[in-house]
């Protein structure tokens, strides 16, 4: 990463919505003055992940708890990750999924508990979020509330 304080945002997305909202929270990155750094999970490793101080997660769940095709592998290679693969690593986690799915948010929740296990600092809870998601504030406002906590230690460590 070219800054050691840049935020990297990875979305694991089917059909696009955790996209959408990776591209929004790079989107309210820009306007918090932050840099930031959008990315399909296709096209980054296990290595991105653990070398990142500040690590956004987007991810959608599919058909019955799946992981989404672009994140099957990331997510693999982070579950064979060393154990303390992501210690120094700051993470927040926006899963997707469908209430009337038995595994409501399983591939958010898999993430969540795999970056914990390896070490990873979790800075601010999971928000679990439905398909009608866009009908309210809530994942905007956690997006804005995970930047801010990203900011804070940025700066703390500055």
């Amino acid at each position: 990463m070219s800054d050691e304080n840049e935020i990297l945002i990875i979305y694991g997305s089917e059909t696009g919505n955790a996209e959408a909202l990776a591209d929004d929270a790079g989107m309210f990155a820009k306007k918090m003055n932050l840099e930031s750094r959008v990315m399909d999970m296709d096209d980054i490793s296990v290595d991105d992940l653990s070398n990142s101080k500040f690590l956004l997660i987007c991810c959608s769940t599919w058909g019955e708890g799946d992981q989404p095709m672009n994140a099957e592998d990331l997510y693999q290679e982070a579950c064979d990750s060393d154990e303390n693969s992501m210690d120094g690593v700051n993470f927040a986690v926006l899963a997707l999924g469908d209430t009337d799915y038995e595994f409501f948010c399983e591939s958010g929740k898999e993430w969540d508990a795999v970056i914990e296990q390896k070490s990873g600092n979790r800075i601010n809870k999971r928000i679990d979020c439905d398909v009608d998601y866009e009908d309210t504030t809530e994942c905007e406002d956690w997006i804005k509330e995970t930047l801010q906590e990203f900011s804070e230690i940025s700066k703390g460590a500055a």
